[in-house]
């Protein structure tokens, strides 16, 4: 959990990022295959990465995965843009520099409601109580 010092560990750190951009291309998978491919006959990388193919109807998040995976609100901003901005590389290796104004809005908005909810959902769970059980002692 979050409890305790905290240590400098880059494996965790590197780990924390590849299962959260896995997670949020297979969520954007889900969202896009009942979104675009109802429409479509074939699904292909194009509406992944592509910035000529978002609109404002693929935005997507992955702020609940934060609250398991990162566990601290202080990193969520951090692990948002971090993984926008790999997004962002892919889709310039991919097709090109986005020029399209839709892309960066529903990108903006996208590490701002990551971050925001990823940070509220954290600071919720950080703020419980810690459960301590008192054992009564039978003298």
């Amino acid at each position: 959990m979050f409890y305790g010092a905290v240590v400098w560990d880059p494996w965790l750190i590197v780990a924390q990022i590849v299962c959260l951009q896995c997670l949020y291309y297979l969520t954007l998978g889900v969202f896009l295959s009942f979104l675009v491919g109802v429409r479509v006959s074939r699904m292909s990388l194009v509406y992944f990465f592509d910035f000529a193919s978002v609109t404002t109807s693929t935005v997507t998040g992955c702020a609940g995965y934060m609250l398991y995976l990162i566990e601290r609100a202080k990193k969520c901003l951090d692990f948002s843009a971090t993984l926008y901005i790999i997004h962002l590389f892919i889709c310039i290796i991919y097709g090109g520099w986005p020029s399209s104004i839709t892309w960066w809005v529903v990108n903006g908005t996208g590490v701002a409601v990551m971050a925001l909810l990823g940070e509220y959902l954290c600071i919720r769970r950080e703020l419980r109580e810690i459960p301590i059980t008192r054992y009564r002692s039978n003298v």
